[in-house]
């Protein structure tokens, strides 16, 4: 059977004809990748100029000016786009109750958002307030905002204290109420960063090792917890 990609005179019949289809045309690798380079070298010059200064320039500019420029511009472009899709925050924020709204509830679509209701007083407040700050500058694309409880809700008991919830778009994706929910007074920032991570809020990279070490911690914190709320029960019991 004759090749359909020789290079033949019968085959330039059937080809015009459309007996056969059009001859393949072999990618030249070597050749793509020149054309790659003489582009990329084309746009570097401009990389060094301000917009102002390519303004300023324009009149000079030949075709292939104009078409390096048109290159560069798209790929600033692109950066730029890039950079508003990941917006970045880095810190614990301190808001009003009166900001919740906007700042929680309203926040950017796509953005998730960690909030401590706190009270200074309680001493795993202060605890969770430290492990977020850290969690905050390794994980700047989530938003982590603490706000003292008393600006939010009225008479909110201390026993629901500390209270950590998670957003986004607007709906509740997790919340840990109390001690014991938040990981204990023996709560280390590796179990607080697994815990948001299982909801989403994190992208974390711990180690399946790890992850067992503080859910071990976790449980042996809350398991301790309740040992002396009953201790403290029984205490009680006796007196009365």
């Amino acid at each position: 059977m004759q090749d359909p990609n020789e290079d033949t005179e019968w085959n330039d019949i059937l080809r015009e004809f459309g007996i056969i289809p059009p001859k393949e045309v072999v990618k030249d690798e070597t050749e793509e990748m020149v054309l790659q380079m003489q582009k990329e070298a084309a746009v570097k010059p401009y990389e060094r100029m301000t917009l102002q200064e390519l303004k300023d320039a324009e009149d000079e500019f030949d075709e292939e000016d104009e078409k390096a420029i048109a290159i560069y511009r798209q790929q600033r472009l692109q950066e730029w786009k890039s950079l508003q899709k990941k917006q970045v925050f880095g810190e614990l924020i301190e808001i009003p109750g009166d900001q919740y709204v906007k700042e929680v509830t309203n926040a950017r679509e796509g953005i998730w958002v960690v909030i401590h209701l706190y009270r200074s007083c309680i001493p795993m407040c202060s605890v969770l307030n430290n492990h977020l700050s850290l969690l905050a500058r390794k994980f700047p694309e989530t938003k982590f905002l603490k706000a003292n409880v008393n600006s939010c809700i009225q008479n909110y008991h201390d026993i629901f204290l500390p209270t950590l919830v998670v957003y986004k778009n607007g709906q509740i994706m997790g919340k840990f109420i109390g001690c014991n929910e938040c990981g204990g007074t023996n709560l280390e920032v590796e179990a607080l960063e697994w815990k948001l991570a299982e909801v989403g809020a994190i992208q974390s990279n711990l180690r399946k090792g790890t992850r067992k070490k503080t859910d071990d911690m976790m449980m042996m914190s809350s398991i301790t917890s309740t040992s002396l709320q009953h201790e403290d029960e029984d205490d009680d019991n006796a007196t009365v």
